[in-house]
């Protein structure tokens, strides 16, 4: 992940960004939606932020997957490898299985795969990842 520049903040509740080099900045954030979870992902703007915000929720540290239009798991990593074309599906509403409709917690699905890499996406409380 990219390392913000030192005038850039991005409160850890809310998730917005905000530049300290500007006056008033609690009240204007440059980006309002900059990184939180999305537990459902309506836009590219949701999908970005909820990229930002990371693969483990907050608080607790469970792992978190994404879910295309096909019923389909992504991981993180596929996410973020194919993202130009999850981006481009969300963004037109493609059902052609990139497109991300919603991000979970894998809470106790030890054998849950991303259908994209094949790779296991871990579970809370379902055995070893």
């Amino acid at each position: 992940m990219l390392k913000l520049p030192d005038h850039l903040f991005c409160d850890s509740c809310a998730g917005s960004l905000f530049d300290t080099r500007m006056p008033d900045r609690a009240s204007h954030p440059i980006r309002p939606i900059y990184s939180r979870t999305f537990s459902r992902i309506n836009n590219t703007q949701e999908l970005r932020a909820t990229l930002r915000a990371g693969a483990y929720a907050w608080p607790g540290g469970y792992p978190m997957f994404f879910i295309a239009s096909d019923g389909e798991a992504l991981s993180f990593e596929s996410v973020r490898a194919e993202y130009a074309q999850c981006a481009r599906s969300t963004r037109d509403k493609a059902r052609d299985g990139w497109q991300i409709v919603a991000c979970d917690v894998n809470w106790e699905n030890a054998e849950l795969t991303c259908a994209h890499s094949g790779l296991p996406i871990g579970s809370a409380y379902g055995g070893a990842e």
